[in-house]
């Protein structure tokens, strides 16, 4: 272990990447001492105090239990740390997924993040977010693996862009909020993830997302701030390079801008084998590795464990960064009220059968490891209204909707029918058979059921008697047609499918191999609307597909996009396609009409050891995109038609009384540590007739050498620094400084319902921030406002200092520039019904630039 004087690193900021001087490739400067933990408000002192309280009273084995995973199927969770069985502190949980618990039964299947981020719903992302914290809670899991917002969605084709809420980061911000809020509500650690520019599948264990700071902050960190500053306790850091540094021992990214500038207070928890250092990554932030093994050759299978023991012993890692990964683990456990709700773990991962192995991995304590606890609850109510707000009416021409009684069904699509082996009988989700409810890979749960469309469809048919006819599949274009040239509605399903890139399907390696439909959907929906002049189209889909020509066609009457609505998905179209929830879902993403309309491309070939994918576009996704190169799209960024129309009127925008933005300054106090460490390498030996689980972690020494533990690892002199260290201009507490949060202007409109139905609107503001380089529009607000016929109401929108601030690289903090500023209120990004400039602000006077 070699220790190196480096207290500042030097990099040049470009528009487009940071490079180093010399134009080699773009690397992240370096950022030391870790930064220790402060605490906050919001419950964040008062969990301090029991952290530390409690980690005073720890050995250093006992602190590095906490911190370790014990090894890959090791214990009943999909992670696992060690225990501390003198203090009665049982092994901690950590538990897939963003959707609803993987691995077990008797759980719920929930919307993926992509549907409920088309509800625009915050109170809707809350009550998902409770119900998931809820059967987490019951199930014994201490910390669960959502919600997501990394992947943003930069590339369409991103396999796993359906986790997430979106490429827009305000409304990813608010989703992943609300989530937080409400999963933590519950007593449950919300860990979010992918800490950060995880873009696509292709190569996420070594390609490097190259991006400069400006597009980091303006795009890709917003909804982390956000994330952080709803108090959540856990932040995964993901596979990929940033800056041709991996995320899991990044001290730019760890370092710096998690945990000073966003002043985030939990802690920093690896994906599943995303470390790929020792001591390094303990001083470049990482708190928690995941599972804890997976090192080959090494003395001790793990870079942490007993390895992690003799770093501290050798005085490569300090006393208070140890101390710190530990309290940032209590304190997020505190925080939560997991000492007061938490219970028995009451599954396993690795069986479904009653008794079983607890340490799977080596086949030993044969015992009762699955309860078959229900934990679902009513969640099944909430579930089923999520999928109906969230589903997106495209088309609806010649009032084809709602479905009145016709006289004739039918439906024709196996997208819409039944997986015959039943909803889990492909692993992990991995196929596309039967209707699409969700994607595949680490983001899935074992389904209690799962109510196809064709079933919930024949049952609203024979309530209303209407004939029904089901053509189950995809091929029998002849079939297809003589079904729907007889019937006077022909509902025609599709779908596209992607996931988690340890598998194929098709060619589809995660991310999709291209945007159009799958198992020949584009070819059915057209031999449908080739007979049928009421052809309406049902689209399942992870994302966006290229349907311009489904769009045009003259016989498709309706479009309705359901995403990946979950385990009520049949029961939640029939209450779209019948009128009994008026569409309110608002598209998430752009549509566009080719693939190229993006101008994203997946890096699916490279020779490169260490692939480079350069984010050139800087913040110029998605509809900033569409926008800035005036491509027309099929369907904008927040379209979405109702069953009734909104007007609107009298915009007007209030200056509040609020000073002058005020950049954090001071410091923090030193770096503290928190009881005895004990550095006598003979009472961290593994006990003397300990009898070893084999595989599992353990943090013990196996010998009293440790002189360099972890081979030749330059340890940054700076890393060892406890002193006092300065507060950056945009940090100072949680999500950053206080002061980017207090509102300049409220804005606001009137709605009115001039239909005939009761329905429910999503106005949505947008801003012009009016630089030559910023986009031509960001959004910066929306609402849920749900009115009878010929009611109005009046919302108002809050604009931040944030919201209406830029990225300045040189002050490395949020200003406001002075070109002129301008609010848009609208239906859509592209159908912006008022507009108005914003007043220069008496406290904005001065703090710009242009």
């Amino acid at each position: 272990m070699y220790i190196c004087r480096l207290s500042v690193a030097f990099t040049l900021f470009t528009a487009n990447v940071i490079v180093s001087a010399s134009g080699s490739p773009p690397t992240s400067p370096d950022f030391f001492p870790s930064p220790w933990s402060a605490g906050g408000p919001d419950g964040w002192d008062a969990a301090y105090a029991r952290a530390r309280a409690f980690v005073s009273n720890l050995t250093l084995l006992e602190k590095v239990n906490l911190t370790t995973g014990t090894g890959n199927q090791a214990d009943l969770c999909t992670g696992n740390t060690g225990a501390i069985p003198r203090l009665g502190f049982r092994h901690l949980c950590l538990q897939d997924g963003p959707v609803g618990i993987r691995y077990t039964d008797l759980n719920s299947v929930f919307p993926a993040g992509i549907n409920a981020a088309a509800t625009w719903s915050r109170s809707l992302m809350r009550r998902r977010g409770e119900a998931m914290g809820a059967e987490f809670r019951d199930k014994g899991i201490d910390v669960q693996l959502g919600p997501v917002v990394g992947p943003l969605g930069r590339d369409p084709a991103g396999g796993r862009n359906f986790e997430s809420f979106g490429p827009d980061p305000y409304l990813a911000g608010v989703a992943v909020a609300q989530t937080v809020e409400g999963t933590q509500s519950a007593g449950v650690i919300a860990s979010v993830k992918h800490f950060i520019l995880n873009e696509q599948e292709h190569y996420r264990s070594s390609i490097s997302s190259n991006v400069d700071d400006k597009t980091m902050h303006e795009l890709y960190l917003w909804p982390f701030a956000d994330a952080v500053r709803a108090g959540v306790g856990s932040v995964m850091c993901s596979y990929n390079k940033i800056n041709n540094t991996f995320a899991c021992e990044n001290s730019y990214v760890l370092n710096q801008l998690l945990k000073n500038e966003l002043g985030f207070q939990g802690f920093v928890v690896s994906d599943w084998g995303g470390q790929h250092s020792g001591p390094l990554s303990a001083l470049t932030g990482l708190d928690m590795t995941m599972p804890g093994d997976g090192v080959p050759n090494s003395t001790y299978g793990s870079y942490w464990g007993g390895a992690l023991t003799e770093a501290v012993l050798s005085l490569a890692v300090p006393q208070f960064r140890i101390d710190d990964m530990a309290v940032r683990i209590m304190a997020a456990f505190y925080k939560v009220g997991r000492d007061t709700k938490q219970v028995d773990i009451n599954y396993s991962s690795w069986t479904n059968q009653t008794v079983g192995p607890q340490y799977w991995a080596a086949k030993m304590g044969n015992t009762t490891v699955n309860k078959h606890v229900d934990v679902q609850g009513n969640h099944a109510d909430t579930i089923r209204e999520m999928g109906a707000k969230s589903a997106v009416l495209l088309k609806n021409v010649h009032g084809a909707l709602p479905l009145k009684a016709p006289a004739s069904l039918a439906v024709i699509g196996e997208d819409a029918q039944d997986n015959p082996n039943g909803p889990n009988a492909c692993v992990d989700r991995i196929c596309d058979v039967g209707t699409l409810a969700m994607g595949w890979g680490a983001a899935t749960a074992e389904y209690p059921y799962l109510i196809s469309p064709a079933t919930a469809l024949e049952k609203q048919a024979e309530t209303d008697g209407t004939a029904f006819t089901n053509v189950k599949g995809n091929w029998d274009l002849d079939a297809a047609r003589a079904a729907a040239g007889n019937s006077s509605v022909a509902l025609v399903f599709a779908n596209a499918q992607s996931g988690e890139g340890y598998a194929t399907i098709d060619g589809n390696f995660g991310d999709r191999k291209n945007l159009t439909l799958w198992n020949g959907g584009d070819q059915l929906i057209a031999a449908v609307a080739s007979v049928n002049p009421n052809t309406i189209v049902v689209i399942h889909s992870v994302g966006p597909v290229l349907m311009d020509e489904i769009k045009t066609h003259p016989n498709v009457t309706a479009i309705v996009w359901a995403g990946l609505p979950a385990q009520e998905s049949g029961n939640s179209l029939t209450d779209v396609l019948y009128g009994k929830v008026n569409p309110q879902g608002r598209t998430p993403f752009t549509w566009g009409k080719a693939a190229a309309d993006w101008g994203i491309a997946t890096l699916v070939n490279s020779s490169d050891k260490q692939p480079q994918q350069a984010f050139a576009e800087g913040s110029f996704i998605d509809y900033r995109y569409f926008d800035r190169e005036g491509i027309e799209p099929c369907f904008e960024f927040g379209f979405g038609l109702s069953y009734t129309n909104f007007s609107y009127s009298n915009l007007t925008v209030a200056p509040q009384e609020v000073g002058p933005y005020r950049p954090a300054s001071g410091s923090t106090a030193a770096g503290p540590t928190f009881g005895f460490i004990d550095f006598d390498p003979e009472r961290a030996l593994t006990p003397a007739g300990f009898q070893a689980i084999p595989g599992m972690i353990y943090p013990w020494l196996n010998n009293t050498d440790i002189s360099d533990p972890n081979g030749p690892d330059e340890i940054p002199y700076a890393a060892h620094n406890r002193s006092a260290q300065p507060i950056l201009p945009a940090g100072g507490a949680p999500g950053g400084n206080p002061e980017l949060y207090k509102t300049v202007y409220v804005v606001g409109v009137d709605i009115e319902n001039t239909g005939d139905v009761v329905g429910t609107e999503i106005p949505q503001l947008y801003l012009s921030l009016g630089g030559p380089t910023d986009p031509k529009v960001v959004l910066r607000g929306f609402d849920e406002v749900e009115l009878d016929p010929g009611a109005v109401k009046t919302v108002s929108f809050d604009l931040t200092y944030r919201d209406l601030g830029n990225w300045d690289v040189e002050a490395q903090d949020w200003k406001v520039t002075d070109y002129r500023k301008t609010v848009h209120v609208g239906a859509s990004s592209r159908d912006l019904r008022l507009h108005a400039d914003l007043p220069v602000h008496k406290s904005l006077r001065g703090t710009g630039g242009s």
